[in-house]
């Protein structure tokens, strides 16, 4: 029989297993959903897309912007992305059969780029950067066809609105007075597709005292840009969402060490008499009359490089401040590196930062960067952004008699006449040498193509053809031999024409 003592200590012994999560884990076939000690006050509440976007977005838009503004780390990850999605600006390239066709298309398109801000501050590419801006900061943007008049003025009657996500209340539900269903905003049909967007006119400010105008924007008139993370989607987060409260903590430690350094930087020093009781005029340390504080203490000023002899029963100490910890710049580096992950940009990007690393684990850290920022040029702006904009333009330009090209023609084969491919900018070289080998190789054995090749490097070949066409005959005419004629051999050497006429005469006569 065993004794009490066992059977206490074979119940506790269960008990502990049980409160530990070992009764739940072994039913569990995860251990992340385990229900135990160490899984205690993980509340990890179910809820829709929609739900878990729309209940906090305010305040995270709010928390957001205030970091772009406040924060130096929040604020150089988000102009990374921009300056690495956009850059100079996605170009469109005209992919219409017809050469002289894609050529008027081509300068049609440059021209009105200048005249697309309905505001009349930036270009088509301006805009592209500040719509990127606007989606990773708020977590969305929206861009607004303006259609024009002919007597406008403009070479395409067209223009763009980049409107703020906080003029589409994402609180704003119900149903619209022809029934559709409102949610977020945004008004949807009977079979869920979008028709249209309940904008505020401007965003209510201190000083006004009426009600905010809401008015109806169909659907065809409105690019909604932002990367949806589930299924249904309707709204979306700021980029820095997972990362706010890191950059914001991570913003006081340093604001408070740096306020630590400059306290501790104070040199100061204190005076212990043993002498009490006896009031003097002038201090004992200096010699000079006593100066007061607020407090009515004695305040006593050092000059440089002095040593001055203490009366009889004083002595003096200085302050020790602790200095910042030797680790403290790895932890803070290991911290942004979790920040910057988080808001999807790597630490050296943003930091510039390279200490350490060869340019093998710096490539490796770039491709992965660009990858992601791909993604985002091609399945975001691209998409959601240029493709509908490249169609009001378009119809724009053919209704407008711009581009002369017949409706009919258009409407029977529009692909034909408005297929397009975009350009982002061109990655630098990260070798120049062994990149451009690399190409040049590719090319060369089949595996790709100089129209390919040409377009990574976001130009155009047919554009550069023409230059280089134009370029060998300007120097044709003027009888120049470069180095860098893509028509002699590589590595061939420049011979200087013989005048025949001189070296006969220097010749001997029986040559």
């Amino acid at each position: 029989m065993p004794s009490a003592r066992q059977a206490l200590g074979r119940w506790l012994r269960r008990s502990a297993a049980f409160f530990d999560g070992g009764f739940t884990t072994a039913a569990s076939p995860y251990e992340g959903g385990a229900q135990g000690r160490r899984t205690i006050g993980w509340n990890a509440p179910s809820t829709t897309a929609n739900t878990a976007v729309l209940s906090n977005l305010t305040t995270l838009r709010n928390r957001s912007r205030r970091a772009a503004r406040n924060d130096g780390y929040a604020k150089g990850a988000l102009d990374a992305i921009v300056r690495n999605v956009i850059g100079t600006g996605i170009k469109p390239m005209s992919q219409a059969d017809d050469e002289a066709f894609r050529r008027l298309v081509t300068v049609l398109f440059l021209n009105w780029t200048d005249e697309s801000d309905a505001d009349g501050v930036l270009d088509f590419y301006g805009q592209q950067s500040l719509a990127v801006r606007e989606w990773m900061e708020g977590g969305e943007a929206f861009v607004r066809r303006r259609k024009r008049f002919p007597s406008d003025g403009l070479s395409v009657p067209l223009q763009l609105q980049i409107i703020e996500p906080e003029l589409l209340q994402h609180q704003r539900n119900g149903f619209a007075p022809n029934g559709n269903r409102i949610r977020a905003g945004i008004e949807y049909d009977a079979i869920g597709r979008r028709v249209a967007y309940w904008f505020d006119r401007e965003r209510p400010d201190i000083d006004d005292v009426m009600g905010v105008e809401v008015r109806r924007v169909t659907a065809d008139n409105i690019v909604h840009l932002y990367d949806p993370l589930r299924a249904g989607q309707m709204r979306g987060l700021p980029d820095l969402t997972a990362s706010l409260v890191r950059f914001y903590e991570i913003d006081k430690l340093d604001d408070f060490t740096l306020i630590h350094e400059q306290i501790g930087n104070l040199f100061a020093g204190f005076v212990h008499s043993a002498i009490s009781g006896t009031e003097v005029d002038h201090s004992t340390l200096t010699g000079q009359t006593i100066q007061q504080g607020k407090d009515g203490k004695e305040t006593i000023t050092l000059e440089p490089g002095a040593l001055q002899q203490l009366a009889p029963g004083e002595e003096i100490s200085f302050t020790e401040p602790p200095g910042v910890g030797q680790n403290y710049m790895n932890f803070i580096k290991h911290q942004l590196r979790a920040a910057f992950a988080a808001a999807r940009v790597p630490y050296e990007v943003v930091t510039g930062d390279l200490s350490g690393l060869n340019d093998r684990v710096m490539r490796v850290i770039l491709n992965e960067f660009r990858r992601g920022v791909m993604a985002w040029q091609h399945q975001q702006v691209i998409f959601q952004l240029c493709r509908p904009v490249w169609n009001w333009w378009f119809e724009a330009a053919n209704l407008s008699g711009a581009l002369p090209l017949p409706p009919a023609a258009f409407a029977q084969n529009r692909q034909r006449w408005a297929a397009v491919k975009w350009m982002p900018q061109g990655w630098p070289y990260i070798n120049p040498v062994q990149d451009i080998e690399a190409s040049r190789d590719a090319v060369r054995d089949g595996f790709s193509t100089r129209k390919a090749e040409v377009s990574e490097r976001g130009e155009d070949s047919e554009l550069i053809d023409q230059e280089n066409a134009s370029d060998n005959d300007r120097a044709d005419k003027l009888g120049l031999k470069y180095d860098s004629d893509g028509r002699r051999p590589l590595n061939a050497k420049v011979v200087a024409p013989v005048d025949e006429s001189s070296s006969s005469s220097t010749q001997p006569a029986n040559a």
